[in-house]
């Protein structure tokens, strides 16, 4: 299949793009059918966006303080991803927290990565919660978007203990390591047609997710 053939996904990022890079090798070995067509980032010193363009893909900047309003932010999002034909848009520590004015046109296309085990922590800081809070475990979860903040239907999960002496820095970077795995996972299953929203909750291949999500292991290969 062609490049221009494959399903086009779109990331929005706001930093320095570590989720990104995954989709990036995950296109690029074929373990994610899929092209990016476009990554945009509100935030113009992004690092992301260099790593975008050094592996050519296109990129567009679109500052949300340029903009009078969340909606009007999210409208001249909503263009961008009409313009290049999105089929699945992925929100890569996207640092915004979106209104129906996009979430409404691409719902059921619209995925993210939140860094705790929902619904446990949604917002910020999570790994410090889970410290404080004197969790055994942490982890990240994949969810589509909806209108609730971190509170759309699950559909990956994965797990890390938490082990003596850990930091919330230390703890975010082992579960950064489970994020490089489930995120393009979970992007080959929407793009083969395995994974969809209802109105009831997300569904695999026809059968009801969990309400915390699949649980991931690493011998999962699609």
């Amino acid at each position: 299949m062609s490049q221009q053939a494959l399903p086009s996904l779109a990331v929005l990022i706001s930093g320095r793009g570590s989720n990104l890079q995954a989709f990036i090798d995950a296109c690029d070995s074929g373990h994610l059918p899929a092209r990016i067509g476009l990554v945009i980032s509100n935030n113009p010193a992004a690092a992301g966006l260099q790593r975008a363009e050094r592996a050519g893909i296109a990129t567009q900047c679109i500052d949300h303080r340029d903009y009078q309003s969340r909606e009007a932010f999210d409208g001249a999002l909503v263009d961008a991803l009409r313009a290049c034909d999105i089929e699945l848009v992925i929100l890569a520590g996207f640092m915004r927290i979106l209104t129906p004015v996009l979430i409404e046109p691409y719902l059921g296309r619209l995925l993210n990565i939140h860094p705790s085990l929902l619904p446990k922590y949604p917002g910020l800081k999570t790994h410090q919660r889970a410290l404080d809070a004197g969790d055994t475990e942490a982890g990240a979860t994949v969810h589509f978007v909806t209108r609730e903040l971190d509170g759309g239907p699950p559909v990956l999960q994965a797990r890390v203990p938490i082990v003596r002496g850990d930091t919330a820095e230390s703890l975010a970077a082992r579960v950064a390591a489970q994020e490089h795995a489930i995120y393009p996972l979970a992007a080959r299953w929407f793009v083969e047609g395995r994974l969809a929203l209802h109105a009831t909750g997300a569904t695999l291949d026809g059968a009801p997710i969990p309400a915390t999500g699949i649980a991931y292991n690493s011998g999962m290969c699609g």
